[in-house]
């Protein structure tokens, strides 16, 4: 019987108490789980009724999401893509809403692109059903691209340089009213130098004060960066390749010290010209991946541990910080985010959302 009682003792404490390696590989897998990068990636399409071609977008979470674009659209969805609501402010139908960041499924503030007055930003409180216009560019050769923020209440929009110098705008009532950078603070331009209105992506924040802008267009393709939320710039030089249509298109960043650049030349979608910079120094340096993606990219975001990078020949994702890139899906996007669920869009109003293979 004692024995019995010891043999019964042993089996319960291997049912209570899981050998090491067990208890391990336990662990590994609810780590792999909770790590989105440990899966392989696939878009579902989400389709959205509309032929516009959508490079604004905003993740707000697996539920809620808006994407704008051309033909003055903007869309919201509230049920993770399976109905959109057309949004847009009134009368904006010859306008292109290049960017939009939104915080909630009510409130938001979008960016139309373009010289003089075509470059506008509205701001919503209401999930769309009225618009305040919050900033009308006032300068003829002044052409605004994107549109950042570093929380609820303050942010940025960026716009090509006139007179040499960029235009930085900062906010810091949610974009209700907006105020400009003076000049000197800001590094001179290089001819020809632009920001790319392709994604909503060549501006980016990371955690209260660090921001960056994406140049191209110069003899070299550039990155400006903010240490205290956008009143003061600093330049540096990527290996990126530059020309009139090439250059830095999108900036994301992990944390304020590690990030990526995406971009090459958008008149040769699959060609082989540099496209892909590393820094873990927030910006100061930057240098070239292992393997990089095959083709022009104009949008990146993190997913977890992993980079994601789109373009209009196909996605890609990294495991390793950038290092090295593997194809996932050959079709075309043109900006993608993520906050937990990751979206994607497009032209012809594609828009998807990254599961687990």
């Amino acid at each position: 019987m004692k024995s019995l009682l010891l043999v019964g003792a042993a089996l319960a404490a291997l049912l209570v108490a899981p050998p090491a390696a067990v208890a391990q590989d336990a662990v590994a897998q609810d780590a792999a789980a909770h790590d989105p990068a440990a899966h392989d990636p696939a878009w579902q399409l989400k389709p959205t009724g509309v032929e516009a071609r959508l490079r604004g977008l905003s993740a707000v979470s697996p539920r809620v999401a808006w994407v704008s674009g051309s033909r003055g659209t903007v869309l919201r969805t509230t049920d993770g893509g399976r109905t959109w609501d057309p949004v847009a402010p009134p009368g904006t139908a010859d306008l292109d809403f290049r960017d939009v960041e939104a915080f909630d499924a009510r409130t938001a503030v979008v960016l139309s692109i373009g010289p003089g007055e075509s470059s506008r930003l509205y701001r919503t409180t209401d999930g769309g059903r009225t618009w305040a216009l919050t900033f009308r560019n006032p300068e003829p050769a002044a052409f605004y691209d994107c549109v950042a923020f570093f929380d609820r209440f303050r942010g940025l929009a960026v716009g090509d340089p006139v007179d040499g110098r960029f235009r930085v705008l900062t906010t810091r009532d949610g974009g209700r009213s907006w105020q400009r950078v003076p000049d000197d603070d800001l590094p001179p331009a290089l001819p020809g130098e632009f920001g790319f209105a392709a994604s909503g992506q060549c501006l980016t924040t990371a955690g209260p004060r660090d921001a960056w802008i994406a140049t191209g267009g110069g003899e070299r393709a550039r990155v400006l960066h903010s240490g205290d939320g956008g009143r003061h710039w600093s330049v540096s030089d990527t290996p990126l390749f530059s020309s009139a249509s090439a250059g830095v298109f999108a900036v994301a960043f992990r944390t304020p010290r590690q990030g990526v650049a995406v971009g090459g030349d958008y008149l040769e979608p699959g060609g082989a010209a540099a496209n892909v910079a590393l820094t873990r120094d927030a910006g100061r340096t930057w240098g070239a991946p292992e393997r990089a993606p095959a083709g022009y990219r104009s949008g990146a975001a993190w997913w977890g541990s992993a980079v994601l990078a789109v373009g209009p020949t196909g996605s890609d994702v990294s495991r390793d910080g950038g290092r090295r890139w593997q194809r996932f899906d050959d079709g075309s996007f043109d900006t993608v985010d993520c906050t937990g669920t990751c979206w994607a869009a497009g032209e012809k109003g594609r828009v998807g959302v990254l599961s687990k293979g």
